[in-house]
């Protein structure tokens, strides 16, 4: 026993006093605290009120059987995980499997030996003590995962609300009258600001990644689509090196799966920003292929070779670890968290697929992975399946309430809203929204999440509560605006009545796509209203 441990705890319930006697003396000299009981009532008595480590239980006794209480004993919570050992002199299988099937973890013969007493008794306290210890590990380990979760929520917030505020009046003063100096200058403003939102959002994924936060959505997408997205995304970085940047599909490549085209976008982008960065002349290519083929099931391979720099074998062996590059000049030169190999290692490995490096220094490097997607029959066209905004959307005005407590975050907002010509009413803080809401009628509602007062799914709730109140027959459409990032926090905005959810820091392509949504919800709400009217 370990210095200042306690004693383990042993109840000794047997009605013949010798057995007691001998028991106890044994056990106490293993440095345990005994107690013992002679009938059934008694034992069952001492074991609601102390709390015991081991229960040694006799078979036969004057009142009730061991059985019996054994039965009583693990139909109570206070009682159910102290481990019992039967002592009996039965031998027949029918008692020891009944023993057993009630909840007993071990059966000691009598007469016993002072050996297999010490013996037993010992593996049993050890067992119980380990249980409790990896309890206790298990308890500490959601405890701090718990605390990471709600840091990593913290930060999210914390970051990129400001990044907001920058990301946005940059897109504002681009639309403006600017001379070319000015361009430039925002030019430098805008691509340090991506720089450093996709660091922070590498670190915010691979967190994400690491508490079983990432999830994967389900949907029908086009495979050219989106290999022109990541085209489109990253030219012109590859122009400004005057590298030629394509992508090439194999013919037997299906037009459309079924997956999540952001999370394999990410992956692409983080090896073609790679290839990008460390290729000064020459080319960057994407390549798509069928690795095999079911009925419902496709695995594709996808490389990503450019002429760069290559690396040494050395070096490979350090890639896809987190917060390592290749080595310590690369950081210098290329900068980077080192996390986006770490990252598309995991998204590739939850898509149930591998990653992997071809490459010589010098010589140039292929980055490829594998990744599973579902078939589906291609009923669907790109516009549907990309939901691209739709060119009417900008005609009709909304009636806009803001609900956001940051002040610059508000005059992004408001900026945007009003160059597209709609009117925007603003509340600082949830309650706020809640009284506004009352008092004047809105299309729809921007929702903040973290404010004063009342934050934004309080607010959220207390709204619905007053629909459903009034009978509303089509409720207001409610979007999340916020930096919290995590699926469970976009998961809990749906489930308490919100409809859509914007992601801080957010540009006016972004605003400009969640308004169409929200315009199209509400166009077919007004011709299912007319419909209902006219019937």
């Amino acid at each position: 026993m370990k210095e200042n441990e306690q004693p383990s705890k042993v109840l000794i319930v047997d009605d013949v006093q010798l057995n007691l006697d001998l028991m106890k003396e044994i056990l106490s000299d293993q440095g345990y605290m005994i107690a013992t009981a002679k009938n059934g009532k008694s034992a069952i008595a001492k074991a609601k009120a102390h709390k015991f480590d081991l229960i040694l239980l006799d078979i036969i006794l004057p009142d009730i059987d061991g059985f019996e209480v054994c039965a009583h004993l693990k139909s109570i919570t206070q009682t159910q995980d102290i481990p019992i050992i039967f002592l009996t002199a039965k031998k027949e299988k029918d008692s020891l499997i009944r023993g057993f099937q009630l909840g007993a973890v071990d059966y000691i013969p009598k007469p016993f030996s002072r050996e297999e007493l010490v013996a037993r008794v010992n593996l049993h306290l050890t067992l119980r003590k380990t249980q409790e210890e990896l309890i206790r590990s298990k308890e500490a380990a959601e405890a701090a995962g718990q605390a990471k979760s709600t840091f990593l929520a913290n930060m999210s917030h914390e970051i990129r609300t400001p990044m907001n505020g920058i990301v946005g009046m940059v897109d504002i003063l681009k639309r403006t009258t600017l001379s070319e100096e000015q361009l430039e200058f925002l030019d430098i403003i805008e691509i340090s600001g991506e720089n450093l939102l996709a660091i922070i959002n590498d670190i915010l994924d691979f967190s994400k990644i690491d508490t079983g936060q990432i999830t994967f959505e389900s949907i029908r997408f086009f495979v050219n689509y989106e290999m022109g997205e990541v085209i489109k995304m990253l030219n012109y970085k590859a122009d400004q090196k005057n590298l030629k940047f394509t992508y090439d599909i194999a013919p037997n490549v299906p037009e459309m799966i079924i997956g999540d085209p952001l999370r394999l976008k990410q992956v692409l982008i983080n090896l073609c920003n790679n290839a990008i960065k460390f290729t000064s002349e020459g080319y960057v290519k994407i390549r798509v292929g069928v690795v095999s083929c079911g009925e419902t099931r496709i695995c594709l391979k996808f490389e990503v070779e450019d002429s760069g720099i290559g690396i040494s074998p050395e070096n490979q062996l350090k890639l896809f670890k987190s917060f390592s590059q290749a080595d310590s000049s690369t950081t210098r030169k290329f900068g980077g968290a080192g996390l986006g190999l770490a990252i598309s290692k995991n998204l590739v490995q939850l898509m149930n697929g591998n990653i992997g490096v071809i490459s010589e220094e010098g010589k140039g490097a292929v980055f490829y992975f594998d990744a599973e997607f579902g078939l589906t029959a291609q009923s669907i066209s790109v516009s549907e399946t990309n939901d691209k905004p739709q060119a009417d959307a900008s005609l009709m005005k909304l009636k806009i309430l803001l609900a956001e407590d940051n002040l610059i975050v508000q005059k992004v907002v408001i900026l945007n809203l009003k160059k597209m010509g709609h009117q925007v009413s603003v509340a600082s803080n949830g309650l706020m929204a809640v009284e506004l809401f009352k008092e004047e009628t809105f299309d729809m509602i921007f929702m903040d999440i973290q404010m004063p007062e009342m934050d934004g799914v309080e607010a959220t709730i207390a709204i619905r509560e007053l629909e459903k109140f009034n009978n509303v027959r089509n409720p207001i459409p409610i979007v999340a605006m916020t930096a919290n990032t995590l699926q469970k926090d976009k998961d809990n905005f749906i489930a308490v009545g919100m409809n859509d959810y914007l992601a801080k820091p957010f540009n006016n392509a972004e605003l400009t796509h969640v308004l169409d949504r929200i315009y199209r919800r509400l166009k077919r709400k007004y011709i299912e209203s007319n419909i209902l009217n006219r019937s």
